[in-house]
Protein backbone atom coordinates (compact mmCIF):
# COMPACT_ATOMS: atom_id res chain seq x y z
CA UNK A 1 0.00 0.00 0.00
CA UNK A 2 1.07 3.41 -0.93
CA UNK A 3 1.17 6.46 2.11
CA UNK A 4 -0.02 9.33 1.55
CA UNK A 5 2.53 11.99 0.71
CA UNK A 6 1.17 14.10 3.29
CA UNK A 7 2.43 11.63 5.82
CA UNK A 8 5.35 10.81 4.03
CA UNK A 9 6.28 14.38 4.53
CA UNK A 10 5.91 13.78 8.20
CA UNK A 11 8.11 10.62 8.09
CA UNK A 12 10.97 12.23 6.04
CA UNK A 13 11.15 15.05 8.04
CA UNK A 14 11.56 12.97 11.15
CA UNK A 15 14.14 10.60 9.42
CA UNK A 16 16.48 13.58 8.55
CA UNK A 17 16.41 14.30 12.09
CA UNK A 18 16.41 11.00 13.48
CA UNK A 19 17.05 8.32 10.61
CA UNK A 20 17.78 5.31 12.92
CA UNK A 21 14.12 5.56 14.81
CA UNK A 22 12.64 6.35 11.28
CA UNK A 23 14.32 3.39 9.61
CA UNK A 24 12.43 1.19 12.16
CA UNK A 25 9.42 2.97 11.45
CA UNK A 26 9.79 2.82 7.45
CA UNK A 27 10.43 -0.82 7.52
CA UNK A 28 6.59 -1.87 9.11
CA UNK A 29 5.07 -2.37 5.67
CA UNK A 30 6.30 0.34 3.13
CA UNK A 31 9.76 -1.60 2.22
CA UNK A 32 12.63 -0.10 0.08
CA UNK A 33 10.16 -0.28 -3.43
CA UNK A 34 8.17 2.47 -5.27
CA UNK A 35 4.35 2.85 -5.71
CA UNK A 36 4.85 3.57 -9.50
CA UNK A 37 6.58 4.75 -12.37
CA UNK A 38 8.40 8.17 -11.37
CA UNK A 39 6.87 8.07 -7.65
CA UNK A 40 8.80 7.23 -4.76
CA UNK A 41 8.04 5.84 -1.46
CA UNK A 42 9.51 8.44 0.89
CA UNK A 43 8.58 5.93 3.89
CA UNK A 44 11.95 4.08 2.99
CA UNK A 45 13.55 7.27 4.19
CA UNK A 46 16.84 6.94 1.72
CA UNK A 47 18.24 8.45 -1.95
CA UNK A 48 17.90 5.73 -4.27
CA UNK A 49 20.60 3.15 -4.29
CA UNK A 50 23.80 4.98 -5.85
CA UNK A 51 21.82 7.68 -7.02
CA UNK A 52 24.62 10.23 -6.57
CA UNK A 53 26.58 7.76 -9.06
CA UNK A 54 23.64 8.65 -11.94
CA UNK A 55 23.19 11.19 -14.06
CA UNK A 56 22.85 15.28 -12.93
CA UNK A 57 20.18 15.68 -14.96
CA UNK A 58 18.44 12.31 -14.05
CA UNK A 59 18.89 12.84 -10.49
CA UNK A 60 17.08 16.45 -10.75
CA UNK A 61 13.54 15.03 -12.60
CA UNK A 62 13.74 12.08 -9.99
CA UNK A 63 14.14 14.33 -7.00
CA UNK A 64 12.27 17.41 -7.85
CA UNK A 65 9.24 15.24 -8.20
CA UNK A 66 9.34 14.08 -4.91
CA UNK A 67 9.71 17.51 -4.04
CA UNK A 68 7.17 18.88 -6.12
CA UNK A 69 4.61 16.23 -4.93
CA UNK A 70 4.98 17.53 -1.15
CA UNK A 71 4.13 20.88 -2.43
CA UNK A 72 1.07 19.75 -3.93
CA UNK A 73 -0.02 18.31 -0.86
CA UNK A 74 0.24 21.30 1.00
CA UNK A 75 -0.89 23.11 -1.47
CA UNK A 76 -4.00 21.53 -1.45
CA UNK A 77 -4.61 21.72 2.25
CA UNK A 78 -4.13 25.66 1.70
CA UNK A 79 -6.37 25.61 -1.06
CA UNK A 80 -9.08 24.42 1.30
CA UNK A 81 -8.42 25.53 4.70
CA UNK A 82 -6.49 28.87 4.08
CA UNK A 83 -8.29 31.72 5.74
CA UNK A 84 -7.33 34.31 3.41
CA UNK A 85 -8.82 34.21 -0.41
CA UNK A 86 -5.08 35.45 -1.76
CA UNK A 87 -3.34 32.39 0.26
CA UNK A 88 -6.28 29.92 -1.11
CA UNK A 89 -5.58 31.81 -5.08
CA UNK A 90 -2.08 31.07 -4.48
CA UNK A 91 -2.63 27.81 -3.34
CA UNK A 92 -4.47 26.92 -6.71
CA UNK A 93 -2.05 28.30 -8.66
CA UNK A 94 0.91 26.45 -7.21
CA UNK A 95 -1.16 22.95 -7.55
CA UNK A 96 -1.84 23.97 -11.22
CA UNK A 97 1.93 25.22 -12.06
CA UNK A 98 3.87 22.37 -10.29
CA UNK A 99 1.30 19.36 -11.48
CA UNK A 100 2.47 20.55 -14.77
CA UNK A 101 6.05 20.70 -14.41
CA UNK A 102 5.60 17.22 -12.23
CA UNK A 103 3.97 15.88 -15.69
CA UNK A 104 6.85 17.53 -17.97
CA UNK A 105 9.22 15.52 -16.04
CA UNK A 106 7.89 12.24 -15.51
CA UNK A 107 7.64 12.55 -19.63
CA UNK A 108 11.24 12.95 -19.43
CA UNK A 109 12.15 10.84 -16.74
CA UNK A 110 10.63 8.15 -19.48
CA UNK A 111 12.16 9.26 -22.60
CA UNK A 112 15.77 9.79 -21.01
CA UNK A 113 15.76 7.46 -18.81
CA UNK A 114 12.82 4.92 -18.45
CA UNK A 115 15.13 1.75 -18.37
CA UNK A 116 17.40 3.52 -15.70
CA UNK A 117 15.87 3.39 -12.32
CA UNK A 118 15.52 5.72 -10.01
CA UNK A 119 17.69 8.52 -8.68
CA UNK A 120 16.25 10.17 -5.64
CA UNK A 121 18.97 12.18 -3.90
CA UNK A 122 17.97 13.30 -0.62
CA UNK A 123 21.23 15.24 0.03
CA UNK A 124 20.91 17.19 -3.41
CA UNK A 125 21.81 20.68 -2.63
CA UNK A 126 18.12 22.27 -1.52
CA UNK A 127 16.25 19.10 -1.14
CA UNK A 128 17.06 17.98 2.93
CA UNK A 129 16.57 21.37 4.27
CA UNK A 130 13.35 22.43 2.37
CA UNK A 131 11.68 18.40 3.97
CA UNK A 132 13.31 18.54 7.34
CA UNK A 133 11.27 19.50 10.45
CA UNK A 134 7.82 19.75 8.56
CA UNK A 135 5.24 19.71 10.91
CA UNK A 136 2.21 18.55 8.91
CA UNK A 137 0.26 16.90 11.65
CA UNK A 138 0.15 20.08 12.68
CA UNK A 139 -0.71 22.08 9.79
CA UNK A 140 -3.61 19.97 9.33
CA UNK A 141 -4.66 20.57 12.64
CA UNK A 142 -4.19 24.54 12.30
CA UNK A 143 -7.12 26.48 11.41
CA UNK A 144 -7.63 30.49 10.42
CA UNK A 145 -5.08 32.77 10.91
CA UNK A 146 -2.66 30.04 12.73
CA UNK A 147 -3.05 27.85 9.55
CA UNK A 148 -1.98 30.73 6.96
CA UNK A 149 1.25 32.06 9.23
CA UNK A 150 2.25 28.56 9.46
CA UNK A 151 1.41 27.43 6.07
CA UNK A 152 3.39 30.41 4.83
CA UNK A 153 6.59 29.76 7.17
CA UNK A 154 6.77 26.28 5.59
CA UNK A 155 6.13 26.77 1.88
CA UNK A 156 8.91 29.37 1.59
CA UNK A 157 11.10 27.29 3.07
CA UNK A 158 10.24 24.78 0.70
CA UNK A 159 10.45 27.09 -2.06
CA UNK A 160 13.61 28.32 -0.94
CA UNK A 161 14.37 24.99 -1.62
CA UNK A 162 13.36 23.97 -4.80
CA UNK A 163 14.64 27.42 -5.76
CA UNK A 164 18.92 26.13 -4.58
CA UNK A 165 17.66 23.18 -6.96
CA UNK A 166 17.21 24.73 -9.34
CA UNK A 167 20.13 27.41 -9.33
CA UNK A 168 22.33 23.82 -8.74
CA UNK A 169 20.80 22.58 -12.21
CA UNK A 170 21.27 25.38 -13.89
CA UNK A 171 25.08 25.25 -13.53
CA UNK A 172 25.20 20.77 -14.00
CA UNK A 173 22.20 19.92 -16.20
CA UNK A 174 23.64 18.95 -19.61
CA UNK A 175 20.01 19.15 -21.41
CA UNK A 176 18.40 22.65 -22.42
CA UNK A 177 15.00 21.37 -21.31
CA UNK A 178 16.13 21.05 -17.36
CA UNK A 179 17.40 24.33 -17.31
CA UNK A 180 14.78 26.53 -18.84
CA UNK A 181 12.51 24.72 -16.10
CA UNK A 182 15.19 25.67 -13.43
CA UNK A 183 14.86 29.00 -14.48
CA UNK A 184 10.97 28.89 -14.66
CA UNK A 185 10.94 27.26 -11.32
CA UNK A 186 13.35 30.28 -9.85
CA UNK A 187 11.40 33.01 -11.22
CA UNK A 188 7.85 31.67 -9.98
CA UNK A 189 8.75 30.54 -6.65
CA UNK A 190 10.88 33.49 -5.67
CA UNK A 191 7.87 36.16 -6.61
CA UNK A 192 5.82 33.35 -4.36
CA UNK A 193 8.20 33.67 -1.31
CA UNK A 194 8.10 37.65 -1.84
CA UNK A 195 4.03 37.85 -2.13
CA UNK A 196 4.01 35.49 0.67
CA UNK A 197 6.22 37.39 2.85
CA UNK A 198 4.49 40.85 2.62
CA UNK A 199 1.28 38.95 3.09
CA UNK A 200 1.92 37.49 6.14
CA UNK A 201 3.82 41.29 7.68
CA UNK A 202 1.04 42.84 6.22
CA UNK A 203 -1.90 40.74 8.00
CA UNK A 204 0.14 40.73 10.83
CA UNK A 205 0.22 36.81 11.68
CA UNK A 206 2.04 35.57 14.36
CA UNK A 207 3.97 31.99 15.35
CA UNK A 208 5.46 29.47 13.50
Amino acid sequence: MRVTTLTSIALVSFALSNPASAQNAASGGHGQGHGRHGQMNHGAMESSPDAAKAEFDHQFIDTMIVHHESAIEMAKLAADRAEHDELKQMARKMMNDQQKETQQLQEWKKQWYGDKGDAVNMKMSGMAESMKNMPMEKLEAAKGAAFDAMFIDMMTRHHRGAIKMAEVARQKAKRPEIKKLSQDVMRVQKQEVAEMTKWRKEWKLSGK
